[in-house]
């Protein structure tokens, strides 16, 4: 009887909160320590058990693992450079409990230059031969547009020399740093470069002194749209469907749009296909339910400001200019996984300071 009891009442190690995932890492923890402290087959007797049980949580979570001194393990949580996920990442370490032997790390921390020395694909990343400097545009004044030229970089090696210029950024910046505090970046050989060179070990103090500028400029700037009116853009596609776009073309016409660098775009995919690639009645009012749903968890007090949606082609797309990438995250995967049932929803969250990619919806 207890055997048949082993089997058929075994607890369901299903995965669908931070909590239940930290109960099954620490059921397992002793034999992960071992398999990192030993060196072996980490993939098979890690990794393989790892990625799965944080693939139940969300998609988008990745992993680096090591000795982080003789008797303890360093796991760090990644979202690769990808910003949607970062949010996840860092609630998903907040709740780690205190396990012996353990450190769990959020993000990939910056380490010191003496200390980043990447070879790859043959090529070496280190500040002999990695120098950068700033591109400035009178137009964006905020915008932190970076050139980083490496030595050996060729048209043949180009990619290549890319990835290991991003993993070398990502290791000395930091993985958070990386991703907030660099606009644009465009990588190139000595040949072409157009300025003087800066050695790549003071791009840290250049990155720090720009973000200070900025935080001194924007601190506390916010704007209200209770008063603003939205125009509504009408046009036919070449395909003849329609394209309707409810836009507040007022506060596209801001001059502080720097202080809001984030722009968050939720797509809702419906069947138009009878209907001039809009949708019909039932889903136009769920659609508009969900929107409203949306504008009541961010606000533009909070720091996140809606300026409209666009309809065509049998999607929704609805903008959102944002002072913080963190909270449009949660509330857009929540969103998603409320409505999937309903429509096939994607999302994404990219920098853009001058808001250029919503320059279309501007009135000339």
């Amino acid at each position: 009887m207890s055997f048949l009891k082993n089997i058929f009442g075994r607890k369901d190690e299903s995965i669908k909160s931070y909590s239940d995932f930290w109960n099954w890492f620490q059921n397992n923890e002793k034999t992960f320590f071992n398999v990192v402290k030993s060196r072996r087959n980490i993939e098979k007797g890690f990794f393989d058990k790892l990625s799965p049980k944080l693939a139940e949580l969300k998609d988008g979570y990745y992993y680096l693992t090591g000795m982080y001194d003789d008797n303890t393990v360093e796991l760090v949580l990644t979202a690769d450079g990808n910003t949607k996920n970062i949010v996840f990442i860092e609630e998903l370490v907040e709740q780690a409990p205190k396990i012996n032997g353990w450190k769990f790390t959020a993000l990939k921390p910056a380490l010191d230059i003496q200390n980043v020395a990447i070879n790859m694909a043959g090529y070496k990343f280190d500040t002999d031969n990695l120098f950068f400097y700033s591109n400035d545009h009178s137009d964006y004044p905020d915008e932190i547009d970076i050139t980083v030229i490496h030595n050996e970089l060729t048209e043949e090696n180009k990619q290549q020399i890319g990835n290991g210029i991003y993993i070398f950024l990502d290791n000395y910046l930091g993985e958070l740093d990386f991703v907030k505090n660099i606009d644009n970046l465009k990588i190139t050989g000595r040949h072409e470069a157009e300025k003087e060179l800066v050695p790549i070990a003071k791009l840290k103090d250049f990155l720090t002194w720009r973000q200070k500028e900025f935080i001194e400029k924007y601190d506390g700037v916010c704007y209200d749209t209770k008063d603003d009116e939205h125009s509504i853009l009408e046009a036919e596609l070449e395909s003849g469907n329609k394209l309707i776009a409810v836009v507040n073309t007022q506060l596209l016409k801001w001059d502080s749009k720097a202080s809001h660098p984030w722009i968050a775009v939720i797509t809702f995919k419906y069947d138009g296909t009878n209907n001039n690639g809009m949708p019909n009645e039932n889903d136009y009012q769920s659609l508009n339910e969900i929107e409203e749903s949306i504008l009541q968890q961010l606000s533009d007090k909070d720091g996140y400001l809606y300026i409209g949606r666009q309809t065509a082609n049998s999607e929704r797309d609805i903008y959102f200019a944002c002072k913080d990438f963190r909270k449009p995250s949660k509330v857009f995967f929540k969103t998603q996984q409320n409505n999937d049932n309903r429509f096939e929803i994607e999302y994404d969250i990219y920098k853009d300071k001058y808001w250029q990619s919503l320059e279309r919806f501007r009135p000339d």
